[in-house]
């Protein structure tokens, strides 16, 4: 597509890569499991709303972590399950959006009356639940509460790339959820696999499981990348060219200086859209004319500086892409996340409101 000229920084945005990587997720792990899709923080930064609307009829529900994002959805005909604790302020609202509520005792579901919960269970997490040798007594406690719907009862994972204590994990887990069902009315769902789970446990899909980072083509192991699609591309334009001499600074704190003749193109974004300062200096890369063109110096609020030297055709106006395709290039977000030493997570949630969302 043809970006309208007067947009410096955008992201374009493929809801059909969104679907495809649906579609793995439903092959992946089989017809039997319900799938509740997390958009969550923006769909991660890729617009949820729009997100929403495109794969309604390939879901069952959607994650989000606060009352303002469920009610963001509205009207969206999916359950909408709030990941986080509500705050005493927010129930009244979450009642009558008949959002579920995310809880972690007997005591907190008490006080959705008339509504429904998720009861989060810590098997390892050690943020939000009541911890696993509670759980029985805390489930049977909300079966108690004749005004409160018990919708689910769920689980985290910590620390998936462990495949050892992982799978220990999903067993007790499983063993947990083997205790319950005989205790607890039918119909309850058990969940525990985010996207890692999903793309490395599959055989312990439950009733329901969470995708969240793989909605968007992001694999996390890496191995299972070429299995999705990326839906963003970020890009920017050249906001001016320049050839610099040997022996010049470029940047904040001088610590990058030309050996040689070097030509440079000026972006219109840095860390304050989200282009992580913490790559500078650490091989950090743009694509121009389907190359690679290094980050030089330090990024700054506004602006990054990058290498066009063997790009001598490029002009201000240039399409310059920083996550996505580019002729036989492609810098993927887990790349630039590397480069930064954070994840891609990190920067999808991070792009700021310069940054221009644009569905394709």
């Amino acid at each position: 597509m043809t970006a309208p000229p007067a947009l410096r920084t955008w992201a374009e945005i493929d809801l059909s890569a969104i679907r495809h990587n649906l579609n793995f997720v439903r092959r992946k792990v089989g017809p039997g499991p319900k799938i509740l899709a997390v958009i969550k923080a923006n769909a991660y930064g890729h617009g949820a709303q729009a997100v929403a609307e495109a794969i309604a009829d390939l879901v069952d529900g959607f994650g989000v972590a606060s009352l303002d994002e469920a009610r963001e959805l509205i009207p969206t005909p999916r359950d909408v399950l709030l990941l986080s604790p509500v705050l005493a302020a927010e129930r009244r609202d979450v009642l009558a959006g008949d959002f579920i509520a995310t809880v972690s005792s007997a005591a907190e579901a008490a006080e959705f009356p008339g509504g429904r919960v998720s009861l989060k269970i810590d098997t390892g997490m050690g943020r939000i639940g009541c911890w696993q040798d509670d759980a029985l007594s805390e489930a049977q406690a909300i079966l108690r509460l004749d005004a409160v719907h018990l919708h689910s009862i769920s689980t985290h994972l910590p620390s998936p790339d462990d495949a050892v204590t992982t799978r220990s994990q999903l067993e007790a887990f499983g063993a947990l959820k083997t205790a319950l069902k005989t205790n607890l009315a039918p119909g309850i769902k058990f969940h525990v696999l985010n996207s890692a789970g999903i793309l490395c446990f599959p055989d312990h899909a439950f009733d329901l499981v969470r995708p969240g980072l793989m909605l968007y083509g992001s694999a996390s192991p890496a191995e299972f990348q070429s299995l999705l699609r990326p839906a963003l591309t970020w890009k920017a334009r050249v906001l001016l060219v320049r050839d610099l001499a040997p022996g010049r600074d470029v940047s904040y704190g001088r610590t990058f200086t030309t050996t040689a003749p070097t030509r440079t193109a000026v972006l219109p974004l840095g860390y304050a859209d989200g282009f992580p300062r913490q790559a500078s200096g650490h091989g950090a890369e743009v694509l121009i004319g389907g190359q690679r063109c290094p980050l030089l110096g330090r990024v700054t609020m506004d602006q990054i500086v990058v290498d066009v030297t063997q790009v001598p055709a490029v002009q201000p106006g240039d399409e310059a892409v920083l996550i996505g395709q580019q002729g036989a290039e492609e810098i993927l977000a887990a790349d630039l996340a590397a480069q930064a030493d954070t994840i891609a997570w990190h920067l999808f949630t991070g792009l700021g409101n310069r940054v221009k969302l644009v569905n394709i």
